[in-house]
């Protein structure tokens, strides 16, 4: 868990309009700046919780397309479901990733990142922009951002640690559901999760 913080650093820069940034700048540029920003908020640094929610919810959202991150992680089931079911089942996965990253946030214990060259066509519009993780003691860890072109700007759709994908880690566990239950039982168990979380810190 301690590794997806860098993917939470997309979120907030003094850089150019991100629709006008390249992936690779974009990501380096707030990678910069918000690490700056959790060294300063001491706070952040003693795991506020609240505090973590409200940088992940006001800030990286922008910098990630939950819709495809979405479509991903249900596969399949995804094109059986109803615009309706789309709908709900985005905004809770959105909800329950957004957990996943506030957690990933309180970890963060001064690690380095160095970025890889980025290897890109003029007219590419889906580009892996690479990283590793480097901390004292530790093998380096691998960090891959898969990015799309969107007409915002570029948007991370799924993040890779050490080869392993974030988001079709849920797949094997949603398809179960869809069988056991359906799309509405996913739905619930979604639901049922983040509430308990959302109870679990008040």
């Amino acid at each position: 868990m301690k590794y997806l913080l860098p993917l939470l650093l997309l979120a907030c820069s003094s850089v150019a309009p991100a629709q006008d940034v390249a992936p690779d700048v974009l990501v380096r540029s707030i990678t910069t700046e918000v690490i700056e920003i959790i060294k300063q908020d001491k706070d952040i640094q003693a795991g506020n919780s609240k505090k973590i929610a409200d940088l992940v919810e006001k800030r990286i959202l922008p910098h990630f397309s939950f819709a495809h991150m979405t479509r991903i992680a249900v596969a399949v089931n995804w094109r059986r479901a109803t615009p309706e079911q789309q709908k709900a089942l985005a905004e809770e996965f959105k909800t329950l990733l957004v957990r996943t990253y506030s957690n990933a946030l309180s970890l963060y214990r001064d690690q380095a990142i160095e970025f890889k060259p980025l290897r890109m066509r003029p007219d590419d519009v889906d580009v892996t922009v690479k990283s590793e993780i480097r901390q004292k003691g530790a093998q380096p860890v691998t960090l891959y951002y898969d990015m799309e072109k969107t007409p915002t700007g570029w948007k991370v759709y799924d993040v890779k640690v050490s080869g392993v994908s974030l988001i079709t880690n849920y797949r094997e566990d949603f398809a179960a559901q869809v069988r056991e239950s359906g799309i509405d039982g996913l739905i619930k168990t979604l639901v049922s999760k983040n509430r308990g979380a959302r109870s679990e810190k008040t």
